[in-house]
């Protein structure tokens, strides 16, 4: 039994390991422009017409392509049409193939709120009180802050504002607005209510992933609730063999988002980060990809 939980275990390390690996090599690809960082300047070359998968902001100095989700209200509140089909068919793609291992594996701010994560704190809170209807509240912020405010609300000249962007998105506070606050003098003179609203949305957020394992994605992010929606249908997904599994729990109890993975292994709630598979002792979920 010892020898059996040592392999586990070491299974279970080397996979955080190639994940964290993963991310901080994506996180590092995404935002390759040094020269941005060194100037204080949003980069502007041919790659910031593609979406990258994950929530990274198109306003990150280091940014190289652009964020589904800002890119999907830019188009919305445009006076010259309302949605993009470029746009919504990339999120299918990404859907459609990875679901939400791009939120496991791929997305900048995963890794952010996975390290905060990491801090040690006097009590780790596994759920919240009404977590089941809480994990509804992400499809709300894509429905009316990401699609229906920036479609329908529009200003005298026709135009509308990227309002989840603006008002709630705490991943451009920390990839856009600060560098650029701080890099940039005329930037620093222009932040004003909305810089420091978001500043304190940011901090609550920072605060509460030291507690909570990956609240933003749970409760807010709409590029999520888009891609939870592709789970069951991806080609990456999660399958049980019954002829294995002993319904043990190991699944859920190494699951940061209490998931009992051997009954839904494909929730829209699980990011696919795989700490189920290499703790089950029964090798009894595996991933199906085509």
């Amino acid at each position: 039994m010892d020898n059996k939980n040592s392999v586990k275990k070491s299974r279970l390390s080397r996979h955080k390991k190639f994940r964290l690996i993963t991310q901080a090599a994506f996180a590092a690809i995404s935002n390759g422009y040094i020269k941005g960082f060194a100037h204080g300047q949003i980069f502007e070359g041919a790659s910031k017409y593609v979406c990258v998968p994950g929530m990274n902001c198109y306003s990150c100095p280091g940014a190289l392509g652009a964020c589904p989700i800002g890119s999907l209200q830019a188009t919305l509140n445009s006076r010259d049409y309302k949605i993009s089909m470029y746009i919504v068919g990339l999120l299918v793609i990404f859907g459609t193939f990875l679901g939400r291992f791009v939120c496991g594996f791929l997305c900048p701010f995963g890794l952010v709120q996975n390290l905060l994560y990491k801090i040690p704190f006097v009590k780790k809170i596994r759920s919240l009180p009404g977590e089941r209807a809480l994990r509804y509240l992400r499809f709300v912020f894509l429905a009316v802050f990401v699609i229906l405010l920036p479609a329908f609300v529009a200003d005298f000249m026709g135009f509308g504002e990227p309002w989840f962007c603006k008002w709630i998105c705490p991943v451009g506070t920390l990839e856009g607005g600060i560098p650029l606050v701080l890099l940039n003098s005329a930037m620093r003179g222009a932040a004003g209510f909305i810089f420091r609203w978001k500043l304190a949305i940011l901090i609550l957020t920072i605060i509460s992933s030291i507690i909570i394992y990956r609240p933003f994605c749970r409760y807010v992010c709409p590029l999520g609730a888009i891609y939870g929606i592709f789970n069951k249908i991806s080609f990456y997904r999660f399958k049980i063999d019954g002829t294995k599994c002993t319904k043990c729990g190991a699944c859920q109890k190494i699951c940061k988002l209490n998931i009992p993975v051997y009954e839904k292994p494909n929730t829209a709630d699980c990011i696919r980060c795989g700490d189920c598979k290499a703790a089950c002792p029964q090798s009894a979920i595996t991933s199906v990809k085509f």
